[in-house]
């Protein structure tokens, strides 16, 4: 291997493949990055066998090569040089890389490239395309719901279903619902998918906000999923397993309608939430009734109180129903709407979140029971 390629240029595709580097592998290779020319440039790939990235640099190649290096050693050694030069690799036998920038010299040690473990091309047909603004946006809103808890794997990824030229996206914990439908840019035939929720927390990182298409290539063997973009794959393994019937939580019917702005909620959650954090992590949201025309939130612990109120909208009945501060702080941040809509059956049912004027999404938040 023999090429250059700017600096600014392998700086950003190290910085993107870096995140699927694996920290914990017995593996050595996978703490390492693949580099190999093709396609008139440099190809950058890294794994932890459940995510793998994939990023091409341009550059001039004099002479074709492979080989992984230690991704933080490459990393930390490509930042350290001068933006805007010109960086030369020079591969000497299997393993052994020297780069050049100027005045500055490095040699690195790293495996032979056939230890590397093969990531899945985008050369397949695609199986549809997403406007990448449309997928950022819809992530955003859905995947920070999934569970974290490795003691039921099915609930830390995020259901993918599509049906025809619709997609839906479900994350779920035991106490929340994030529901999300977009439309895909190719009709596609019914089929359901668990991604990790850590994959898509990757893939909203590098999608840009652009109409541009992101293409979706679902494996022949339906056990992995690809993501292509300009530039870059994510190509990410699925959870096999029964995603839970999530609809038959979502209420299907409200005995009290808020209508609040977004961001008002948000600044009198975020406040109740300091007070809250330092006890049971409790917030209250009272509704005193269509005449009142606001909503009060409140938290109280050993070091002090809060209550702050928010113009409304209402309909229907009084009442005061508590919620986790975090998980409803986390869904108010994530929602991109001005106006929310706040739907309730009593004290100790779901509350349920939809943005008004968007019927593609809903979030449920399940109630805390409290002593009074």
């Amino acid at each position: 291997m023999k090429l250059s390629v700017m600096q600014e240029n392998l700086a950003r595709g190290l910085q993107v493949v870096s995140r699927a580097v694996s920290s914990r592998s017995t593996l050595p290779v996978l703490a390492n990055v693949l580099l190999r020319t093709e396609d008139a440039g440099l190809k950058l790939t890294a794994t932890n066998l459940e995510i793998g990235m994939t990023y091409w640099v341009p550059g001039r190649i004099e002479a074709d090569g492979a080989l992984t290096v230690p991704a933080r050693l490459i990393t930390d050694v490509v930042n350290s040089l001068a933006p805007g030069e010109r960086v030369d690799l020079e591969q000497d036998g299997p393993a052994s890389l020297y780069l050049h920038c100027g005045r500055q010299k490095a040699h690195l040690r790293g495996i032979d490239a056939d230890e590397f473990p093969v990531i899945p091309s985008a050369g397949e047909r695609p199986t549809t395309r997403i406007s990448q603004r449309v997928l950022k946006q819809a992530l955003s809103e859905v995947v920070f719901a999934a569970a974290t808890d490795e003691a039921r794997p099915i609930l830390t990824g995020v259901l993918t279903r599509f049906e025809g030229d619709r997609l839906t996206l479900a994350a779920a914990d035991n106490y929340r619902i994030a529901v999300k439908t977009i439309a895909t840019l190719a009709p596609v035939e019914e089929t359901s998918l668990v991604v990790p929720a850590r994959s898509y927390h990757e893939l909203e990182r590098i999608l840009a906000d652009t109409d541009e298409p992101v293409d979706l290539v679902l494996a022949p063997s339906k056990n992995q999923i690809l993501f292509h973009l300009e530039g870059v794959d994510l190509v990410s393994r699925l959870i096999d397993g029964q995603f839970p019937n999530y609809q038959q939580v979502l209420p299907s019917s409200h005995s009290t309608r808020v209508v609040v702005d977004r961001e008002e909620l948000l600044k009198a959650v975020r406040l109740s939430a300091l007070i809250a954090t330092t006890s049971a992590n409790v917030v209250k949201l009272r509704v005193d009734g269509e005449a009142e025309g606001v909503v009060t939130i409140a938290a109280a612990a050993d070091v002090g109180d809060t209550e702050g109120q928010v113009e409304a909208t209402i309909e229907g009945e009084a009442l005061t129903v508590a919620f986790n501060a975090r998980y409803l702080q986390e869904a108010l941040a994530n929602l991109d709407a001005q106006q929310l809509s706040l739907e309730f059956t009593g004290p100790l049912s779901p509350g349920v979140l939809k943005p008004v004027g968007d019927d593609g999404y809903v979030h449920v938040i399940m109630p805390v029971r409290t002593p009074s």
